[in-house]
């Protein structure tokens, strides 16, 4: 395990070191070595979201509201928190691995209420009565953690905006997350249709702005570009730490010192 850790730092590091050099848009830098490549990816994503959205009429392509607290919630959201409670081991896991021991134990913590409470987590106790609620991650920040760069922009089929980077960590993702070790066969197979439909209902409730960028922008790439990487450097707290390092740094001089 060890190894193949370190062996998705290494490539996510090389990865990095052959971007060329970024570009600025609206004050932040990018590097999209493969904007050509992205861009054909953007476009077959973006008509495949045409696609599933249905009928341009809002109120019949609005998904439903979220149940508010103490009131009933329907089929489609008891297989969302299922999808989501399933997701947890793995985020515990990363939680370690980044030396956040308190988020692991939160997520683990809310794993063993909804999948035993909460009756295999189609209900969200943990929250609605512990209090306890989820601290997503991914291994993509567990690399961050480690200080694996960034590394190029892409955008990637079916999943969207990505980097290298957290390319690199969704695969590994796979391999540590100890659901895909404990469960095989059909009970492997439930859970990931449980996470695939988990991943369709967020993405059913952003489907308003989402689908304003794609369908409405000038360029929808570019701004789905600048809006993916200026939200997920902001999950990293990475805003200050992203910069063109082909840019010489300006010097400060204290007109105070001698």
């Amino acid at each position: 395990m060890r190894a193949l850790l370190l062996s998705a730092l290494i490539a996510s590091t090389a990865l990095a070191g052959c971007a060329s050099r970024p570009v600025m848009q609206d004050g932040i830098a990018i590097n999209d070595p493969y904007e050509a490549q992205n861009r054909r990816v953007h476009a077959f994503n973006k008509a495949l979201a045409a696609r599933l959205s249905g009928p341009s009429d809002e109120a019949e392509a609005a998904p439903p509201a979220a149940a508010a607290p103490g009131e009933p919630i329907g089929p489609g959201q008891m297989l969302i928190n299922a999808g989501r409670n399933l997701s947890l081991p793995g985020k515990a896991v990363n939680g370690l691995l980044q030396g956040r021991p308190g988020r692991a134990a939160q997520n683990l913590g809310r794993f063993a209420i909804n999948s035993t409470v909460g009756l295999g987590g189609l209900f969200d106790p943990a929250a609605d009565s512990f209090g306890v609620t989820e601290r997503d991650t991914d291994f993509g920040e567990t690399l961050a953690v480690w200080g694996a760069p960034e590394g190029a922009y892409l955008e990637l089929p079916l999943i969207g905006p990505s980097t290298q980077r957290d390319a690199a960590g969704r695969v590994v993702d796979l391999l540590i997350d100890p659901v895909n070790h404990v469960l095989s066969g059909r009970d492997l197979a439930a859970a990931w249709g449980l996470r695939i439909a988990s991943k369709a209902g967020d993405r059913a409730r952003l489907a308003g702005s989402v689908d304003g960028v794609l369908q409405q922008s000038a360029d929808s790439y570019a701004q789905v570009r600048l809006i993916w990487l200026m939200n997920r450097r902001h999950e990293l707290g990475e805003e200050r730490d992203v910069f063109d390092p082909y840019e010489d740094e300006p010097e400060v001089i204290d007109p105070y010192e001698d």
